[in-house]
């Protein structure tokens, strides 16, 4: 907290400093962002949890309290309008006294209808920025998420201050007591079920918490690369075990995978080493100036190595890639952005103005196609899985390089995904995942 506390000044004099530049430029008198209002289930008296709009969270770092708005002026310290109902079938949120909130005038109010008073009264040349347009509508707000001011934001925000960092690096701290909670269920022999609850108590995070729904697969679900199912009961023989797990802190996420064998020493156990040390490298290969889709494939010439080594082709490496083999073994990109959200925005903007620059057509999955710079933030997760409706899309050609019965000895096992989140810096990264002791 104390870390957070020191930091956080000074990245809300970046997001002021950003918000002027932006205004100047785009002609307006001032942003107001909306944190949001909950969403109602169809047909149901209950709404879905309440998921604050990332642009409202990155000022302020409150993630669980809808309809507060904040309202940025060029020059002028941002005004807080935080919303305190009264209300008793609901806890009502404390006032808060934190760390940060000396760097906003907090104005708490009672009911909905009294924002119109609170907002500025000439709202012609202020922009809002939220996902109720119909919200906007009724505050007399007609410029709502306008282009050009949202291509700047979200460019910016691709470079974290010390304070977003910091917020990652403890996201990640947390995520690794689950993942390492988690490991420890798995080589007792629990379920995916029960290997989920021992994360969340370790992690102190309810489902509704953590970044995104976590991934707990045992042997053939860890090809499944989205698997969330959760089996309730423990397999007759656990042989292996993908966990891609992270947490939240503040709204910033960590995102973090690891792969485990039960027994180190089978030929699945060796690769997932082998894979482990491969990741290690790609890492160690950023530097700014680097573009992420140079080291997607510099991580595809590398599964090729693993596939040759570990026998799974009968070519080369150089064979094996040119041949398309790694793209059915390794189907997604090498990794993402990450900050405020786990996928977050601006992988493939170029500049401040949008340039778009799409992920390669041999690599549709990627994405992140960006030119790495100091402060950005991304996640490093190379995979090895053995999916057979990829393996049946191969051509004949590449089929033929395929060793079948080491293919069908893996099968069993389901697939590798390794995953770090990193920080570019200007010589070398912060591996934020590692610094915590998960190997």
């Amino acid at each position: 907290m104390e870390r957070l506390a020191h930091t956080f000044p000074e990245h809300i004099q970046t997001l002021r400093q950003r918000a002027d530049n932006l205004l100047a430029k785009q002609g307006l008198d001032g942003l107001i962002i909306h944190a949001g209002e909950p969403h109602r289930i169809f047909l149901d008296d209950m709404d879905y949890p309440f998921k604050v709009n990332p642009h409202f969270k990155h000022w302020v770092p409150v993630v669980d309290n809808p309809h507060c708005y904040l309202v940025v002026k060029a020059g002028e310290k941002p005004t807080l309008l935080f919303y305190r109902p009264v209300d008793f079938w609901h806890k009502v949120p404390p006032l808060p006294t934190e760390y940060w909130v000396e760097q906003f005038d907090l104005v708490p109010f009672e009911t909905l209808d009294q924002v119109p008073a609170l907002l500025p009264a000439d709202r012609t040349r202020f922009a809002y920025i939220g996902e109720h347009p119909q919200r906007a509508a009724e505050l007399g707000l007609n410029q709502v998420n306008p282009q050009a001011a949202m291509d700047s934001l979200h460019f910016q925000r691709s470079i974290k201050t010390d304070y977003e960092i910091a917020c990652m690096d403890e996201a990640n701290r947390i995520a690794v007591l689950g993942h390492q909670a988690a490991r420890d269920a798995f080589l007792s022999g629990a379920s995916e079920y029960e290997i989920q609850q021992a994360y969340l108590m370790a992690t102190q995070h309810g489902e509704n918490d953590v970044p995104y729904g976590n991934i707990i697969a045992l042997n053939e679900h860890s090809a499944i690369l989205h698997y969330t199912k959760l089996e309730r009961q423990a397999p007759s023989e656990s042989r292996s075990f993908l966990i891609d797990a992270g947490a939240s802190v503040n709204g910033y996420a960590s995102d973090i995978t690891r792969t485990y064998a039960k027994d180190p020493q089978s030929r699945f156990g060796q690769l997932v080493a082998a894979m482990d040390d491969a990741q290690l490298e790609i890492i160690d290969a950023i530097r700014p100036g680097l573009r992420y889709t140079e080291l997607h494939e510099m991580m595809h010439r590398k599964v090729a190595d693993l596939m040759v080594r570990f026998e799974l082709v009968n070519t080369d490496a150089d064979t094996a890639f040119e041949l398309g083999v790694t793209r059915a073994f390794f189907p997604h990109g090498l990794g993402h952005p990450i900050g405020l959200q786990v996928h977050d925005v601006a992988g493939f903007m170029q500049d401040e103005q949008g340039t778009h620059l799409a992920a390669p057509a041999s690599y549709p999955a990627l994405r992140c196609t960006r030119v790495l710079e100091v402060g950005m933030v991304v996640t490093i997760e190379p995979g090895l899985y053995i999916i057979d409706t990829l393996i049946n899309d191969l051509s004949a050609e590449a089929k033929a390089v395929l060793n079948t019965p080491v293919i069908d000895e893996l099968r069993p096992f389901g697939g590798i995904r390794i995953e770090d989140d990193v920080v570019v810096q200007a010589s070398g990264v912060l591996n934020l995942t590692r610094k915590h002791g998960l190997a």
